[in-house]
């Protein structure tokens, strides 16, 4: 079986490794190729900075950066437009370009609900499905490069089973947080990735965001939990699963070194 190789995309400094932080450690690990690219914040920033310690314990090279700003933060990419307020065709070709650049098997981002409703985390998906699609079209954004059709995407999600459980918390910590409960009925998530293996590189990496631990929310919530409660919430991570070519089951990036794993959740 090739290596394959996992390309991620997400809206925020902090989203890989929470998200993902798992899939990408155990690719890695397993001799895959993988990258991230973040839609928000601009380097040289003290979250990139973050970005690229938390991108380097999970073997997940250099940031990769579409610079736009994130709406909360002002500094965040000074001169450059909040990521929701770009021009939809301008983040697709720059994703576009990332893409083909790297040539991922596959690509995995955010299910449409952002997994809980996130603006940016919505767009991060809109974006990605339209990029991914062009990416394959010679015709389409041809000063990025040569053409790449993806083998797979997967859609980071959270069952509802767990939701019910852990949101509650994250909303009495998280005050500015609002809009349904975030998830998916639990028969609908296919591929359910137990990365307790990886579950210490995984914190370590979400350790990398000192600023988001600092400034409260869903970060802080997490490190003042007792570790074998932390351990519990993250030692999952939850998926939809999307072929488009036909191979896809050869180059599947998640499923890599683990022909045993049955989908469902564990």
């Amino acid at each position: 079986m090739p290596h394959p190789s996992l390309l991620c995309v997400h809206a925020h400094p902090d989203d890989e490794a929470l998200w993902t932080g798992g899939v990408l450690a155990r690719c890695a690990q397993l001799g895959g190729r993988t990258a991230v690219v973040t839609c928000t914040w601009a380097d040289g920033t003290m979250r990139s900075a973050e970005l690229g310690e938390s991108l380097e314990l999970l073997g997940a090279g250099t940031p990769q950066l579409l610079g736009y700003g994130d709406r909360a933060f002002a500094d965040s990419a000074p001169g450059r437009a909040a990521f929701c307020d770009a021009p939809f065709d301008e983040a697709v070709g720059a994703l576009v370009a990332h893409i083909r650049r790297f040539r991922p098997d596959t690509v995995l981002t955010y299910d449409p609900l952002g997994i809980y409703g996130h603006p940016d985390h919505v767009q991060a998906h809109r974006v990605t499905l339209a990029a991914v699609g062009a990416a394959a079209y010679p015709q389409l954004y041809p000063e990025t490069g040569k053409p790449w059709r993806t083998k797979a995407m997967y859609l980071a999600t959270m069952p509802l089973s767990i939701s019910k459980v852990l949101w509650p918390a994250v909303m009495k910590q998280s005050s500015g947080l609002e809009g349904p409960l975030p998830g998916v009925p639990d028969e609908a998530v296919d591929t359910t990735v137990d990365v307790e293996p990886w579950l210490d590189i995984k914190w370590q990496a979400l350790c990398a965001h000192r600023s988001e631990i600092a400034r409260g929310g869903a970060m802080t919530m997490l490190a003042g939990l007792p570790e074998e409660t932390r351990r519990q919430v993250l030692r999952n991570e939850w998926f939809l699963r999307m072929p488009l070519t036909a191979d896809a089951d050869a180059v599947d990036a998640l499923a890599f070194g683990d022909d045993e794993r049955e989908p469902g959740l564990s």
